[in-house]
């Protein structure tokens, strides 16, 4: 019993050396018991500076709501949060859809909550960006001809990467690093600033992006213009560790279903704090909210099976397609 007690404690001293925050959903974890620490993860371009003021009187109000302290785990991207919960070393976490079905498939996460915006809307758009008085048109840019420096999102990002690549380029066959004369990856933020700024001459964005951006930056803002918007897509969700203690579990899921509701001075305050976060509440759902975001996926992969020549991949990914899609057909 000695050596996996050494090894657990060397590759807690090693996440610690690494930097990365460890949660106290490990070793700080009585045998059969709840954490006495909870991490949540928050994606942030500017890290705990812009984001902590906002999300902080949340966590607050979940600590003592759950009784057990939680603190916040900041990522610039959602491959370091998705890693951080495959670890364990965060058990909740807010993600947009992408990341979400990623948490779910790869560290072991659930949906306990989705998010609602100010106007009562449960999705959002993709959008494509230009820098306002450039004249550039969506058709110019579906030409292609490598004129334009693009900018795309985080690989895992669903509104900065995998809706333009399912609702506006994978349609027309459009392949970014062939059409464009260049291409950075980068978040919502960075990409806003550099269409502003003239550095890129067209970038994916999004709605909640614009929202944010008139509101913290309204200068730059103004120098952005949009000329695409995807469908709708599903707002981000709260997330769960699915082996977190079931007791604690379903605290954390009352907490967010009820934050903020009722007439009470102390739900008005809540949902104050939720305004600055753009939010009104928290619907309850579950991983089949995610299913159209599924359903862009299978459909990427088809694309990108197809142009390998990958016979056996595209098969698979055509029958995930056909299962998702028959899915949505018998939904009420």
């Amino acid at each position: 019993m000695t050596l996996p007690l050494f090894t657990r404690r060397l590759a807690l001293a090693a996440a610690l050396v690494l930097g990365v925050a460890s949660c106290g959903g490990g070793d700080d974890t009585k045998a059969g018991g709840a954490p006495t620490e909870i991490t949540f993860s928050i994606l942030s371009a500017e890290g705990q500076a812009s984001a902590g003021p906002l999300w902080q009187p949340l966590l607050d109000d979940m600590s003592k709501a759950i009784g057990v302290p939680v603190k916040p785990y900041f990522g610039s991207n959602y491959t370091v949060l998705v890693e951080a919960m495959r670890g364990n070393q965060t058990q909740v976490a807010w993600f947009s859809a992408k990341p979400a079905v990623e948490a779910i498939d790869r560290a072991d996460a659930e949906v306990i909550a989705r998010t609602v915006n100010k106007e009562g809307l449960d999705s959002y758009r993709s959008t494509l960006i230009v820098r306002a008085g450039s004249g550039i048109t969506l058709e110019q840019v579906l030409a292609c001809g490598k004129r334009f420096d693009f900018g795309i999102g985080d690989a895992q990002s669903t509104s900065g990467t995998l809706a333009p690549m399912a609702f506006l380029f994978n349609p027309r066959n459009i392949v970014p690093a062939q059409c464009f004369k260049t291409v950075r990856s980068a978040n919502h933020q960075s990409n806003a600033f550099s269409v502003a700024s003239g550095v890129l001459d067209v970038a994916t964005s999004n709605t909640v992006n614009t929202v944010f951006m008139t509101k913290q930056n309204p200068q730059v803002a103004a120098q952005i213009q949009e000329i695409w918007q995807s469908p709708p897509i599903p707002e981000s969700g709260i997330l769960v560790r699915e082996d977190l203690d079931p007791a604690l579990k379903e605290k954390i899921r009352s907490f967010f279903l009820t934050y903020g509701q009722g007439d009470s001075v102390e739900a008005q305050r809540q949902r104050e704090v939720l305004s600055g976060l753009e939010y009104s509440r928290f619907n309850a759902a579950d991983d089949g909210y995610l299913n159209p975001i599924r359903e862009m996926i299978a459909d990427q992969q088809l694309n990108e099976a197809r142009a390998k020549g990958d016979a056996a991949a595209a098969a698979t990914a055509e029958r995930e397609l056909q299962r998702l899609r028959s899915l949505r057909e018998v939904q009420p």
